[in-house]
């Protein structure tokens, strides 16, 4: 009897518990222009708990019943703090003010990009959309692609090439979002820009390991970009005019403080140029980026987004290429209680890729589609407990390529490689736990579950698809020895992963903590390249009956480090991550218009591990970091059978982006209220190659003898770009500003290589090496505007 009453006296005890705490939830936005703002810290410090908000500025957490002081900071931003009387669930709303800055004072220059020692996040790194605007870039084009690469653990296959590389994966096996939308290719021509308009980001985050469980289809790394929502309250645009591109940005109220809309188009004009000097070829991309956001009530918010590009190359009209991205994403934000937040997702995405030949007579189309349904939710059980879950399906339609002709008579018969069709899905679920006040972790497991649908042509082989001819000692192509049609409403294979994740942050003292990481990936879908930076003829095919999908395993660990108040930050982190069924070719595959493809591949591995330090100065007029990358990368495909050697002898070799060292200086100085400089220094080890050793003459011909796959480099690439922001003062009377940003790209004309061929010269008869650079110095001057 006395155990039951100590037992009914601890329910009791709970129950009473309960119901002196209560919740309380809002949204935080920026006070000049409303928008919502993510990351913001609400903190009640007398209890020791707190909270962030999400990607669309909502918290929520449970506070017990009384009188308490609540702190509501954003670095960047003037903090609030006042006594709240919590005998009820709140619903409080905040508006920040943007902290004034004053040369005189010490001054927080970069927001979220601080370090969060507590939180069990790693492996991400984040840049304030003011940084990337200062740093000098090529042609003077503010690219958050390339900013990223100034950060550890990103490079990419040389100068001017497309897509990014994470901790030694490929550029397809990264998952690039654009308001929740895949963007498939984000680069503007072939390389030299990426597809994001910085007037219309809001806030990004490049997650490189540690991955949460709400995110996957990719192995390597996610780039989470999301758009402003829109001015709710007044009217503001913003733009630059540029050497090669110019861009606007307009944004205001539909109807004020509950609607708005954001609309920004950026367009290059280089091409126009070489009109004046009778050159016919042309190259230039223009894009779109749109946004319209109804706040129905306290509780609702639809948002509707959108972004559209398109990049157009042509040689004296006979060659016309023209490849893009569209994507549309329909969003309803819902509280469905007050400590639980939803967001349901609809979303379309288009990667479309184009080519007329006129003197043949032929159009070529290929690309690929996907719509996808996604319902998320963000439950916060309690001050220590965070639970996110949520389901995502995606129907992918793949077209490898169909061409026609231009004229009626070019000669050219229409013909269709035959299309792939898909189903993905994935449940999730990952709880975020401050297990003490040392110690907090996040675990999550995702089951991801794909659907290979029928088509109307796919090839039976007696055995493999690729058989090895021991007589010649060469792979080749395997004869079908049937056809099998299916409808693409049938399954015809199914694959089914769960992908675990961990991560864990002990907390020394509040300046400095150690994280742990696990997560494992699956991607099922993969590009079909043989180029080490992905080009628009690239084509994306599914995993099916011959091509398994790729699957990795990464472990991570860090130490991280506040010093001077906040004022240094340090982050030192190594990893070791494996992939499994990675796609190789065998020597002499034909990609391009195969509609058999897997006679040509074989599955591979690879692996790749390194160590990066990474230390920031954040505030005062000189800002800026110090990043350095040491790693490795490498892969290798082995025989299946003991007689067979696989690629390369079966030994491991570097893969195509391989970089031992990549070292960063990034360095930013207020020199007064009216001018800011910036620079910074690269310097990297040569990307690997395949040079030939020997030759030998056949019939009068050289015949080239290459050494082993990647055993050789390029030499070491270099560089140092300045520029120097000049800003005048605001004209208050009529909200007008403006700033001048002069750049000096490659400062002492570093040829570096991007790729180095041989040949035999004409004169001497010798053969000779030479050395592709695409830019020397490159000045350039950009007028930046906003009223």
């Amino acid at each position: 009897m006395k155990n039951i009453i100590l037992f009914c006296l601890f329910l009791s005890s709970i129950s009473a518990w309960a119901q002196e705490s209560f919740v309380v939830n809002g949204v935080i936005k920026d006070a000049e222009n409303n928008e919502t703002l993510s990351g913001v810290n609400i903190l009640f410090p007398e209890l020791q708990t707190g909270t962030v908000t999400n990607e669309y500025g909502f918290y929520s957490l449970k506070v017990p019943a009384g009188s308490h002081k609540m702190e509501i900071s954003y670095l960047g931003y003037q903090s609030i703090s006042e006594k709240v009387d919590i005998q009820e669930n709140l619903n409080l709303n905040f508006e920040l003010n943007t902290a004034a800055q004053d040369l005189a004072e010490v001054v927080i220059v970069d927001d979220s990009e601080r370090l969060n020692i507590s939180k069990p996040e790693m492996s991400v790194n984040k840049l304030e959309i003011s940084t990337i605007q200062k740093l000098p870039v090529v042609f003077g084009e503010v690219d958050i692609v390339k900013s990223l690469l100034l950060l550890t653990g990103v490079s990419n296959a040389g100068e001017g090439s497309s897509g990014f590389n994470v901790r030694g994966g490929a550029a397809d096996q990264n998952l690039i979002l654009l308001d929740e939308a895949t963007i498939y290719n984000a680069s503007h021509l072939f390389g030299l820009f990426s597809v994001f308009n910085p007037d219309a980001i809001k806030n990004l985050k490049l997650y490189k390991g540690g991955i949460p469980a709400n995110y996957g289809g990719r192995v390597s790394s996610v780039l989470d970009i999301y758009q402003k929502d829109g001015n709710s309250r007044h009217f503001e645009a913003n733009g630059g005019i540029g050497l090669i591109s110019s861009r606007l940005l307009a944004q205001g109220p539909i109807v004020k403080e509950k609607s708005s809309y954001l609309i920004g188009g950026r367009s290059s004009y280089a091409h126009l140029f070489l009109k004046l000097t009778d050159n016919d070829n042309s190259a230039y991309f223009y894009d779109l980026n749109t946004k319209l956001t109804f706040r129905l009530d306290p509780k609702n918010t639809i948002l509707f987004s959108g972004y559209f590009g398109r990049d157009v190359f042509n040689i004296s009209e006979s060659f016309n290429n023209i490849y893009g991205n569209s994507v549309f994403n329909l969003r309803w934000n819902h509280v469905l209680r007050d400590n639980i937040f939803s967001n349901l997702s609809l979303i379309y995405s288009d990667y479309y890729y184009g080519l007329t030949l006129d003197f043949v007579g032929f159009n070529w189309n290929s690309g690929i589609k996907n719509l996808n349904f996604k319902y998320d939710l963000d439950h916060y059980l309690n001050k220590n407990l965070n639970l996110d879950y949520g389901f995502h399906t995606t129907w992918h339609e793949f077209n490898p390529g169909e061409i026609e002709p231009s004229s009626s008579s070019s000669g050219i018969i229409p013909g269709e490689l035959i299309k792939k069709y898909a189903l993905e899905s994935a449940l999730y679920l990952s709880l975020e736990h401050t297990i003490s006040k040392n110690l907090s972790a996040e675990y999550g497991i995702r089951y991801s579950n794909f659907l290979r649908m029928g088509q109307e042509e796919l090839n039976l082989y007696q055995g493999e698809p690729v058989i090895y001819n021991e007589r010649f000692g060469i792979y080749e192509k395997a004869d079908p020895i049937g056809i099998r049609e299916l409808d693409k409403s049938k399954v015809e294979r199914s694959f089914g992963n769960f992908e675990p994740r961990l991560a864990l942050a002990y907390t020394f003292t509040e300046d400095q903590s150690i994280k742990l990481s696990y997560n494992r990936m699956t991607q099922y879908l993969h590009l079909i390249t043989n180029t080490s930076s992905p080009t628009p003829l690239d084509v994306w095919t599914p995993s099916g009956r011959y091509i398994e999908p790729q699957s990795l395993d990464q472990v991570a660990a860090g130490y991280y480090r506040n010093f001077a108040n906040e004022e240094y930050s340090l982050e030192i982190e190594g990893y070791y991550k494996t992939l499994r069924n990675r796609i190789d070719y065998i020597d002499g595959a034909n990609l391009i218009a195969n509609d058999a493809i897997e006679q040509v591949i074989l599955p591979g591995e690879a692996r790749a591990y390194g160590t990066e330090l990474l230390l920031k100065k954040n505030k005062g007029r000189f800002t800026g970091w110090f990043a350095y990358t040491l790693s490795k990368s490498e892969q290798r495909t082995p025989g299946r059978t003991a007689t067979e050697p696989g690629i390369n002898n079966s030994q491991w070799y570097a893969t195509a982006y391989d970089k031992t060292h990549d070292l960063s200086l990034t360095a930013s100085y207020k020199l007064s209220r009216k001018w800011d400089l910036n620079a910074n220094f690269i310097y990297q080890t040569g990307l690997p190659t395949t040079y030939p050793t020997a030759q030998y003459k056949f019939e009068n011909m050289s015949i080239p003898v290459y050494a082993p796959r990647n055993s050789s480099r390029l030499p070491d690439y270099h560089r140092l770009d300045l520029s120097a922001t000049y800003t005048p003062r605001r004209e208050s009377t009529s909200g007008y500003s403006s700033s001048w940003n002069f750049g000096l790209y490659n400062v002492y004309a570093r040829k570096n290589a991007v790729s180095i061929s041989f040949r035999e010269n004409d004169d001497t008869l010798r053969n000779e090496a030479v050395r592709l650079s695409l830019f020397g110095i490159v000045p350039s001057v950009t007028y930046n505007f906003k009223f």
